[in-house]
């Protein structure tokens, strides 16, 4: 091992192991630096010499009930000492009851059946499949700024350019444009987006041919792609879309999903029932990797008779099963989707007052306490303080640099900074992560 600046501890000796035998994800490795972390706790990791961060990100959106939750670290104890792996031909009490509790909190009730994977990735995958073996089509539709996961097919799936660099993917995917409000693909003033997104969704149809697409995918708020609300209208016309012209939609609310927008699934906000919503993250807060689909009754009786092609090894496991149901009774015990919804109000202001202090602030959005930052140039034209797709880290890593010597972790990438605090957050928390980044904007700007 090379010789490294000696810090209090052993975190030098984990940082050099971790960089010297670890493949980091999205990242060229020469230069990387590793923050370790021996604990965390509510909305704050902690380092081995004890230096406090705020989670100000949820780790990657994920962590919703907080840190170190004793309700869901004991139920993963409790099954660890039952049974820590079964095949998934066999039946186990926590799988079935989440399938159960999952159906409970499914939009109008609506989705009865789950096929449990590993992650949002696998959930992703295996919905694209679904949707072709039950409707005997190929092609499936993905928005443009989507991320649905990085194995191949969720790759290929994601408008997001990270998939660039991995093509050519899977065959049939075809992109297409969603609404943008603030800077508008279709080049029309916010109120008519809606009306021009239906009409550029139709055309793409026309030319792709209805009767080959088996589905439409979305995610109901863009996430990592600019976290972009749509307008009101927008999903209840894609839903009309695929209803008649017999495609299956399908929404990905890996990110959205479990009370992060205020609401258990963001379509919701739209009374919006899909076909089937692929999830992970929230369902168990990240703390055992678990995710799914979730489908509707045609879909689930279709395969009473036809096999389905799939499995994994690790479908519905115990212990991410037993993390799962422990975090939804989370959820309803201390009432955090209400919570989230109620937080709005606060996380605007607060968010808002950034766009007062700071020119480079462009648009404030979200929903519940899901919420991005849009950084800009100039206000006027809105030229992005970092260019979409920008080979590097740009300005981006300065800013984020600057948050993390303030001790608050925000999840950013290009003109974006993510605020999703876990929904057990503080007043005091949500204002110290806010003070966080308007004193590391100060700094860039």
């Amino acid at each position: 091992m090379s010789q490294v600046e000696a810090l209090p501890g052993r975190e030098v000796e984990i940082a050099e192991l971790t960089r010297h035998r670890v493949l980091v994800s999205w990242a060229a490795q020469a230069g990387l630096k590793h923050t370790v972390i021996d604990h965390a706790e509510g909305s704050y990791l902690y380092t081995p010499d004890g230096r406090r961060i705020l989670d100000f990100s949820s780790g990657l959106i994920c962590v919703n009930v907080g840190h170190n939750h004793p309700k869901v670290v004991e139920a993963i104890r409790r099954q660890a000492g039952r049974v820590t792996y079964v095949t998934p031909n066999f039946a186990t009490d926590v799988r079935a009851q989440l399938a159960d509790a999952l159906s409970r909190v499914s939009p109008r009730g609506a989705l009865v059946k789950t096929l449990f994977t590993s992650g949002g990735a696998e959930a992703n995958e295996n919905a694209i499949k679904i949707a072709r073996l039950y409707t005997g089509r190929h092609k499936v539709l993905a928005s443009y700024r989507s991320y649905h996961g990085a194995t191949l097919g969720a790759m290929t799936l994601s408008g997001d350019q990270r998939r660039l660099a991995v093509e050519p993917g899977i065959s049939g995917v075809v992109h297409f444009f969603t609404p943008y409000p603030y800077r508008s693909p279709f080049g029309v003033p916010p109120e008519q987006e809606t009306e021009a997104a239906l009409k550029h969704l139709e055309d793409v149809l026309l030319y792709e041919g209805p009767e080959n697409v088996a589905a439409i995918f979305l995610e109901p708020v863009i996430g990592s792609g600019g976290l972009i609300v749509p307008p009101d209208g927008y999903l209840r016309g894609v839903r009309e879309v695929c209803t008649r012209h017999g495609i299956l939609m399908v929404l990905d609310e890996v990110m959205t999903g479990f009370g992060r927008t205020g609401r258990w699934f963001a379509a919701e906000h739209w009374d919006v029932v899909p076909d089937m919503i692929t999830f992970a993250k929230g369902v168990t807060s990240g703390y055992v990797p678990l995710g799914g689909v979730m489908m509707s009754q045609p879909i689930a009786r279709y395969f009473d008779e036809h096999v389905f092609w799939g499995g994994l090894t690790y479908s519905g496991h115990p212990l991410a099963c037993a993390a799962g149901l422990a975090n939804l009774e989370v959820y309803e015990e201390q009432g955090l989707v209400e919570r989230a919804a109620r937080m709005e109000v606060a996380m605007r202001e607060k968010l808002g007052r950034l766009a007062e202090r700071h020119p480079v602030v462009g648009d404030v959005r979200g929903k519940g306490m899901f919420w991005g930052i849009e950084l800009v140039a100039d206000r006027k034209t809105r030229e992005p303080w970092v260019p979409w797709n920008t080979k590097g880290p740009g300005r981006m890593k300065e800013l984020l640099g600057q948050l993390a010597a303030r001790d608050v972790y925000v999840y950013g990438r290009w003109n974006l900074l993510y605020v999703a605090p876990p929904l057990t957050a503080s007043e005091a928390e949500l204002d110290e992560g806010v003070s966080g980044i308007d004193s590391a904007l100060a700094a860039v700007a």
